[in-house]
């Protein structure tokens, strides 16, 4: 399956990459599961928002992502880059729908979460971000739940930052069985913390 992580300049570094190292490890352990960076628009480097450059594997478009992960970053300072750039440009999220719309997976770490929002596909279903934007989310048609991780079928959401690699992990165990997610979590010396809230 194609584990698409969708960058755009401002994204928070370990948002994408941590889901993507799962993923990649996943893959290692036998899932079938091809990780990829994407974009939106034809570009050669991504700049997250610590700095990080990033050399994407090519366009959205030209993949048709199982599973699309949208990173957070940016939401909460309203700077020029990152999600509330984004959120207002629009494209990511029409996307997101168009994605959602083909039956895609969509997954929102972080203030990603908030595209999911203005895309739409939040609406009526419980979610969770980033501490910092959460009266942002309760702001939308999105029922806002306590959770590290809410797994609402295909439409999944994490909180901050480091809650990614669990909701990664969440989904390695629930498309590729425990056996694979015991291998990620035990090559990644990782233990997920909080708790998953599945509808």
């Amino acid at each position: 399956m194609n584990c698409v992580i969708l960058l755009f300049d401002g994204f928070d570094e370990l948002d994408a990459i941590g889901p993507y190292e799962v993923f990649a490890n996943a893959a290692n352990a036998g899932a079938d599961c091809t990780p990829s960076l994407r974009t939106i628009d034809d570009t050669d480097r991504v700049t997250a928002g610590h700095g990080l450059r990033v050399e994407p594997d090519g366009r959205l478009d030209a993949v048709e992502p199982d599973l699309l992960v949208i990173p957070g970053g940016g939401w909460n300072d309203r700077g020029e880059t990152g999600t509330w750039a984004e959120a207002e440009r629009g494209v990511i999220p029409e996307a997101i729908a168009e994605a959602a719309d083909r039956e895609a997976t969509i997954a929102g770490v972080c203030t990603g979460g908030m595209l999911l929002a203005r895309a739409g596909i939040l609406d009526g279903r419980p979610a969770v971000t980033h501490n910092g934007a959460l009266s942002d989310l309760r702001a939308t048609a999105a029922d806002v739940v306590e959770a590290r991780v809410v797994d609402d079928g295909d439409v999944l959401t994490a909180g901050g930052v480091t809650a990614g690699l669990d909701l990664a992990v969440h989904l390695v165990d629930r498309l590729f069985g425990a056996e694979i997610a015991d291998a990620v979590r035990t090559e990644m010396e990782h233990t997920p913390q909080g708790s998953v809230h599945v509808s």
